[in-house]
């Protein structure tokens, strides 16, 4: 019989199919060949028992578990192919019939993507994007520039203001106790960067170089150290130095200094519009990509998310995210460590929208399939160019990594998101 798919509630239903003969046979011969190695029969070396006394003395369904574990998987996947079901969890498996001479038939209990009926997903109306860079704003660019060329200076016998730079040695204890990265020597601390616990730096206001300061501040409850959180502490304070910042003139020198490829004050700030010009426009559109396809999603009507697709989605992310890190040089058990967290804290906060994004994902393949979006092999090479450049990997590297199926699927997604965004209107 052809394969058979019941559907049996929101997303499972039953597909049932058959082994034929001669993939059982080829099946068979399979495992006994695998079994036979481990054999010892009187009368023959290990390994080179006959078919045929194998049979005699255990019987051919001794085989039958073996060659099913042999024969299911290419099984499995030509009965989804031939009924067109996705499945997003692997299957339970039951065997309805393994009887000698006749196919074999496997009943398989699958969870399967929901259906998504698509609302409206194209001349989706969204805000209107600011993309003018203003004088202002070009003041405030070169403002920052100017402060990272700053130089600091040291200030005689002066108090300690917002913005200077101080030296010190601290250290801090908890009901008299000292605590671990509670002390530190020469350590350089620039008053109003909200480096440090909240009402440290301002204490430190107003004293000079040489003055010792008792620093008494309140852990916040959403520390990272666990023993700290909503404690009172004291830190006893030596200010070694203090130091300004010392900005230099805007003027053409200052613009040369700062960007080689321009010789006047006035170049550099025509630069920095454009430069701003943009970062403005891709913040735009960005935010119209992201409104856009919000307004798809929440026009579509979704069955329910099983909760496998949600589950999968959170151990992509981690994957990912954990990928990036090793990148840096930190492996996992380094990063819980740094940062206070366990894993179970780094799974929470994926799995916070998890849900969303799978639903996004579902949304857009749906767009992939009403646009008819087929990519090309052209589309195909010019993905695995961009690949290959952006994770600096040899092209033929990214297509052993990747499937077409996979490049398909990612290009389709790229062209649906394009289809809701270019017809969006800003109003």
């Amino acid at each position: 019989m052809a394969a058979k798919w019941e559907k049996q509630g929101a997303n499972d239903g039953a597909l049932t199919f058959e082994i034929a003969q001669d993939k059982i046979k080829e099946g068979l011969d399979v495992a006994f060949n695998r079994v036979k190695k481990n054999l010892n029969v009187p009368g023959f070396r290990k390994g080179h028992v006959s078919r045929t006394v194998f049979n005699r003395m255990y019987g051919e369904a001794a085989l039958y578990e073996d060659a099913l574990n042999v024969l299911l998987p290419d099984a499995y996947q030509a009965a989804v192919d031939e009924t067109g079901i996705d499945p997003v969890d692997q299957p339970k498996i039951d065997v309805e019939k393994m009887d000698e001479g006749e196919a074999w038939v496997i009943k398989a209990t699958v969870t399967v993507k929901p259906e998504v009926k698509l609302g409206e997903y194209k001349n989706l109306e969204v805000d209107k994007q600011e993309r003018t860079v203003s004088d202002a704003d070009v003041a405030e660019e070169l403002q920052k520039r100017r402060e990272g060329q700053a130089e600091l200076v040291l200030k005689e016998d002066a108090a300690a203001e917002k913005g200077d730079t101080v030296t010190i040695d601290y250290a801090g204890t908890v009901d008299g106790v000292a605590f671990d990265g509670g002390t530190a020597k020469n350590y350089s601390l620039e008053l109003g960067s909200g480096s440090f616990i909240p009402g440290f730096e301002d204490q430190l206001v107003g004293h000079k170089a040489g003055e010792e300061v008792t620093v008494k501040v309140t852990f916040p409850e959403d520390y990272q150290a666990e023993d700290l959180k909503g404690k009172d502490a004291e830190f006893k304070t030596i200010i070694h130095e203090v130091k300004t910042k010392e900005l230099p003139d805007l003027d053409d020198d200052f613009a040369k200094d700062l960007d080689e490829d321009v010789d006047t004050l006035d170049e550099l700030k025509a630069k920095i519009k454009e430069e701003l010009e943009g970062k403005k426009a891709e913040a735009a559109d960005n935010a119209v990509q992201e409104q856009a396809i919000g307004k798809a999603v929440e026009n579509a009507t979704i069955a329910e998310i099983p909760q496998a697709m949600i589950d999968t989605e959170v151990q992509n992310q981690m994957d990912q995210f954990m990928g990036n890190m090793q990148q840096q040089g930190i492996n996992p058990d380094m990063y819980y460590q740094l940062t206070g967290t366990k894993e179970a804290d780094l799974k929470k906060q994926f799995a916070a929208d998890a849900e969303t994004r799978v639903k996004t994902n579902l949304v857009l393949e749906a767009v992939v399939a009403a646009e008819k979006i087929v990519p090309t092999e052209k589309e195909i090479e010019a993905e695995v160019k961009d690949l290959a450049g952006e994770y600096n990997m040899e092209e033929k590297a990214v297509r052993q990594a990747l499937t077409d199926d996979m490049l398909k699927h990612d290009i389709g997604v790229k062209s649906a998101i394009r289809v809701i965004t270019e017809s969006a209107k800003e109003v």
